[in-house]
């Protein structure tokens, strides 16, 4: 994977955080574009804030931004997103947020990077998609609801790409254990949930030119769960 170029969206997070430092590790070029801004990237990160995902405009020129950067792009990952717990009867109701957070950054993102993508010999969309979205729960329709586009978007963007070295694939983690979910589940066990760090390895072999027979797969990273 040395010298291969990724761009990371939601690289501040906490999943995204933790992929940022193992692609590092593995020798990769990484660029981290996020709508937060102010964040002091690691040495040889190409940083990338303040941008808005949800506009297709604004994605072109952070994906192009990467390409003149490194000159090549060889991988995007799409972990920016969101989550909310909101039952349908919310006065307030969250679902074009959560389509616009999570569905339409990575169609943007990933429309932006496919002539780039395209390009490369090992080409390579990762998406992020939900567990939760198999089978939803109260107070779970609107984040399920879009993971589940996420879903939909990753199967059919792999089939129009069949044709070309660009392979599109999604984890579906369980439970992440962050400092947000364990103070939201204070009496969860964390020790069954997934750790950032290994879902990163599972997203970058997924980056990586050796997964190059998997196209289109919705990839449970469960943890004990």
């Amino acid at each position: 994977m040395s010298e291969r170029v990724i761009a990371i969206t939601g690289g501040h997070g906490a999943l995204g955080s933790a992929v940022v430092e193992a692609a590092l590790a593995d020798g990769l070029k990484v660029a981290v574009i996020d709508h937060a801004s102010g964040h002091a990237a690691p040495e040889g990160v190409l940083e990338l804030g303040g941008v808005d995902l949800t506009d297709p405009a604004s994605a072109a020129r952070a994906i192009d931004a990467v390409v003149a950067h490194f000159g090549k792009l060889d991988a995007l990952l799409n972990i920016a997103g969101g989550f909310v717990w909101q039952t349908t009867d919310d006065a307030d109701p969250a679902w074009a947020k959560m389509f616009a957070l999570n569905v339409t950054t990575a169609l943007n993102a990933s429309r932006a990077a496919l002539p780039h993508l395209k390009a490369s010999p090992e080409g390579r969309i990762v998406n992020v998609g939900a567990n939760a979205a198999l089978k939803s729960a109260a107070g779970m329709g609107a984040y399920a609801a879009s993971k589940s586009g996420v879903h939909r978007l990753t199967e059919s963007l792999a089939e129009e790409l069949k044709s070309t070295s660009v392979t599109v694939n999604a984890v579906l983690p369980s439970i992440l254990d962050t400092d947000q979910n364990r103070k939201d589940m204070p009496d969860a066990d964390p020790a069954k949930w997934v750790a950032p760090a290994d879902l990163a390895r599972v997203m970058l072999f997924l980056a990586s030119p050796e997964s190059r027979a998997i196209t289109g797969a919705l990839i449970p990273v469960l943890g004990k769960v």
